[in-house]
């Protein structure tokens, strides 16, 4: 008989694998089998890979495209060719950054109620396989970016160099953090004009970094508002942030961005007499008033996941893209 402090596993002779009670840790929920049993769950290899990869994340890239629609390019000769690779080559150098944070992070992943399902972080996927996976993808990012213009491998090499030191430095940084996020998303807007080639707009580019605060700021008071909750998974930088403080980013870089949008918008007032761009500024306008609603309800930590599931900003989002599209549509 087992003792009252001894669990025997069934299956198992008596004194080998049991453990006390003491040592227990409740079960995840979502490992429990319909029947009441523990189901020991875990991703096959390659679908370990893939989620490393964060393929949900690349919508992040799309911006590399944007930026040379922005610019009216797109409909000209192998552009849109050109752009497509780019984009392609920033979601592996992204995903090659993510394998490598995984990495390094795995340790304060597992503290984190949803980075704790990471595949490193979770044991799916060996620390030097994904060391490995990422320097692949960076590699190949870099060499894709290189065939495309000579100039476009020396932006991906800046994204490399900016996102890494964030890993290391700037994320514990006040401010710094925050600054550090806008302008990997300013690199994939500079991307997009180099691959095309195009000038990007000055307003177009304060657009984007200004939205870039927006949406980072919005990703800390997330963040801040969970672990104020619970202190698992905080960042070290949380501790010099506060409420107040982030509202005030908020708002402030929304403002900016509105206001370079309508700058940059009312450059090209009307087509045909219809002002298309003009028009566009109503929801953009919208875009950011429900995003930022949506960030003081405690949302935002995962600005992929809110763009994927908010219905009111894809749909806004569409009805821009519609707006933006009959512009230069009749701008050819």
């Amino acid at each position: 008989m087992p003792s009252e402090t001894e669990l025997t596993v069934p299956g198992m002779p008596p004194g080998d694998g049991g453990a006390s009670l003491g040592e227990l840790t409740p079960p995840d929920p979502l490992q429990v089998a319909a029947g009441g049993s523990l189901e020991v769950s875990g991703r096959a290899p390659l679908r370990a890979v893939i989620a490393t990869m964060r393929p949900r994340q690349w919508i992040k890239n799309a911006l590399v495209i944007a930026a040379a629609g922005a610019a009216g390019a797109l409909g000209h000769d192998d552009v849109p060719v050109r752009v497509g690779l780019a984009c392609v080559a920033f979601c592996l150098l992204a995903s090659g950054i993510y394998a490598v944070n995984d990495v390094r992070d795995a340790a304060e992943d597992r503290l984190h109620p949803s980075k704790r399902h990471r595949p490193v972080a979770a044991g799916e996927l060996d620390p030097r396989a994904a060391a490995a996976l990422g320097l692949a993808l960076m590699v190949t990012g870099l060499v894709l970016c290189a065939l495309i213009r000579p100039l476009l491998a020396v932006v991906g090499g800046g994204y490399l160099a900016l996102t890494l030191s964030y890993t290391i430095l700037w994320r514990h940084v006040l401010i710094l953090d925050v600054v550090a996020v806008a302008g990997g998303f300013v690199l994939r807007a500079v991307a997009g004009g180099v691959a095309a080639p195009v000038t990007l707009s000055r307003w177009f580019v304060l657009v984007i970094t200004a939205a870039a605060v927006f949406v980072a700021a919005g990703k800390r008071q997330a963040e801040l508002m969970r672990t104020d909750r619970t202190a698992d998974g905080r960042r070290r930088v949380l501790d010099q942030y506060t409420g107040p403080q982030l509202s005030l980013m908020l708002a402030g870089s929304g403002a900016v961005a509105l206001f370079a949008y309508c700058v940059w918008a009312f450059q090209l007032a009307t087509v045909d007499g219809v002002p298309w761009r003009p028009l566009t500024i109503v929801p953009f306008a919208v875009c950011l008033a429900r995003y930022g609603a949506l960030v003081r309800t405690g949302q935002g930590e995962a600005p992929e996941d809110v763009l994927l599931a908010d219905r009111v900003l894809q749909l806004v989002g569409i009805a821009w893209l519609l707006l933006f599209a009959l512009g230069v549509h009749a701008a050819s």
